[in-house]
């Protein structure tokens, strides 16, 4: 099987590992435009052999894990010179953009949008990880437009990397994706940028700060480089997650001022009900 990585960092080196184990005659081609990431990629053996596009028409399957806002020039790139049997599958953390860049691409049939939610806060193909994606959720829209017999064997991929599948439209994706993901990165950035102002004028601060803001602001360490073009390609739904959040902090803040801390309890306990959802305990059971 002949496995072409575009694209290789996190997310498309730690597939190449899972794939490779569950694989061994795999051949794992990388392709980027950094060649210090190829580079470092043979070293590790993350990947066999350096490759172009002018490789793909062997693909097999090439799956594409580049900040989105390449991703929606380089995908119908792909598209134009894989062969008809190869299945292509992006990682974007975006999809209605995306899939619309290849709605009416006479090879449409060959691509499967994908979003394995799974990831680090590092970057680049040491950063690459076996077991990755099992037991996270991937997330496949507009399954129905992917030819049936690729559609398998992209499933029979992630069910070997342990991957549990979600069906859904390119933009209910992208609005979930908003609260769950993206808001979560905004708000760690922005406790970071916080943190990091105060902490010119009180030098103590970072010797105070323990596991809670480790792990909250965990996500700060992010690549500015995919999550910007993620921001923008989703402003519409960050903007709306936004604004619902500032609504909460700004009552929160309000009840502080007013010293309802029976409000604030209140707010606590119920939104303690958060570790059920997380655990995937139904709400109701008894």
């Amino acid at each position: 099987m002949n496995v072409f990585i575009v694209g290789v960092g996190l997310i498309g080196g730690s597939m190449a590992k899972d794939i490779k184990v569950n694989n061994p005659n795999a051949v794992i081609y990388g392709i980027d435009t950094n060649e210090k990431h190829i580079e470092e990629a043979l070293s590790i053996k993350l990947i066999d052999k350096k490759a172009s596009y002018d490789d793909l028409s062997i693909a097999d399957i090439v799956i594409i894990s580049v900040p989105v806002d390449v991703m929606v020039f380089e995908l119908p790139k792909v598209l134009d010179v894989v062969n008809d049997d190869a299945v292509v599958l992006d990682a974007g953390s975006t999809k209605a953009l995306i899939c619309n860049a290849v709605a009416s691409h006479p090879k449409r049939r060959n691509f499967l949008a994908c979003h394995p939610i799974a990831g680090t806060e590092f970057s680049g193909p040491s950063a690459a990880i076996n077991d990755l994606f099992r037991g996270k959720t991937n997330i496949i829209c507009e399954v129905e437009k992917t030819a049936f017999k690729l559609q398998e064997r992209a499933l029979t991929v992630f069910q070997k990397l342990g991957m549990r599948i979600r069906y859904m439209n390119p933009e209910a994706h992208d609005k979930h994706i908003a609260y769950v993901s993206h808001l979560s990165h905004i708000s760690s950035f922005m406790l970071g940028k916080t943190v990091i102002e105060k902490e010119k004028n009180e030098r103590d601060i970072f010797d105070m700060a323990g596991s809670g803001f480790e792990s909250t602001v965990r996500l700060a360490k992010s690549s500015p480089a995919m999550w910007t073009p993620i921001f923008k390609q989703n402003k519409a739904n960050v903007v709306e997650t936004l604004d619902e959040y500032i609504q909460n902090l700004k009552a929160f803040k309000q009840m502080l001022l007013e010293d309802d801390f029976e409000g604030i309890y209140n707010e606590m306990n119920s939104t303690n009900r958060i570790k059920e959802i997380l655990n995937g305990i139904p709400l109701n059971k008894k």
